[in-house]
């Protein structure tokens, strides 16, 4: 059993802590990105379809990948930077929001032909999906929220204090968690009536990027990368339950409900994970290494899968790992 459990850690690099039996993520595969440059930002994923969407910002494109055999299907290019993305299936579209130009881009998910394009203003980010209203949120500018409905026209707009990164929305509740780096603290927005609530402090750890939300246990997760660390705040009050050490330069963080896990990676070339005990307790069980760079990823809890993103740097090629 020992020599089985050595030799899994050579495979997927990873470093678990003592007493741990099996490895929390497994290699699967990695899918190639062949020919694309720079910088790649946030994912996300056609279940059904099996499809990946990668806004590879440093390229100027949107890539879209069949997961399983690894061939790139498309390539959208002429993009400004484009940043988080969203695939609809109840309408077989794809919202990419593009920082260069501060646009939002709806394609159609069959032809990628363009169906609108909308102008926000500046530094469009990340994008979210509220099922119930059927409504796509971005975050853009010096300091918004803008919602869309699915034809793309404007429906609200939330102002900030400051550039929103990630943000997360309550399922079964009105608000919005939306991390701003800039004031140090997280902003909790009513989204039905478009106006911030309250602001929580992040204390002496700066630069909040990645979020992630367990709403059954009123747990929003967020990591500083000054100095690298995870938090856990209660949502109910605000308040700061624990602080982890983490990885370095994270800009994706995810929660998975069924496990009872946390996921951060960081471009420092590692995967964090973290076992929940209870909503107050919480362990790091594995360091899993990845490459220079793998800041972003996707976790699709309908699968089990971990999408983690490797740009081309040297010799290090482009490409998305996959982790079970």
């Amino acid at each position: 059993m020992f020599k089985k459990i050595a030799a899994a850690f050579l495979v997927t690099g990873a470093v678990l802590t003592p007493g741990q039996a099996v490895e929390p993520l497994r290699f699967e595969k990695a899918l190639p990105l062949s020919g694309i440059e720079g910088r790649i930002d946030h994912m996300s994923a056609d279940i059904k379809g099996g499809r990946l969407f990668v806004s590879a910002l440093g390229n100027k494109s949107l890539e879209v990948l069949d997961w399983n055999t690894g061939k790139i299907l498309r390539t959208v290019g002429g993009l400004d930077e484009p940043q988080g993305n969203l695939y609809v299936p109840a309408n077989n579209r794809v919202y990419v929001a593009t920082g260069g130009d501060g646009r939002v881009r709806i394609f159609d998910a069959s032809t990628f032909n363009l169906v609108k394009s909308i102008e926000l203003g500046e530094d469009a980010d990340n994008v979210r999906f509220e099922a119930g209203r059927r409504l796509v949120w971005v975050g853009y500018g010096s300091g918004g929220l803008a919602a869309l409905d699915l034809d793309g026209t404007r429906i609200a707009d939330v102002r900030l204090s400051h550039h929103p990164e990630s943000f997360q929305l309550e399922r079964d509740g009105p608000r919005i968690f939306v991390n701003l780096p800039g004031s140090k603290d997280v902003a909790v927005v009513d989204r039905l009536n478009n106006k911030v609530l309250t602001k929580w402090g992040t204390g002496v750890d700066l630069s909040n990027f990645p979020m992630a939300l367990d709403e059954k246990a009123n747990r929003l997760f967020i990591v500083c990368r000054l100095p690298a660390r995870l938090l856990v705040l209660d949502t109910s009050s605000g308040r700061i339950v624990t602080k982890l050490d983490t990885v370095g330069d994270s800009d994706d963080l995810f929660y998975d409900a069924a496990r009872h896990r946390v996921y951060v990676t960081g471009g420092e070339g590692a995967i964090a994970v973290y076992d929940q005990t209870d909503p107050d307790h919480y362990k790091q069980t594995a360091r899993i290494a990845t490459a220079p760079g793998a800041r972003t990823s996707l976790f699709v809890p309908e699968t089990g899968q971990l999408f983690v993103a490797v740009p081309h740097r040297d010799q290090q090629r482009s490409e998305v790992r996959v982790y079970k």
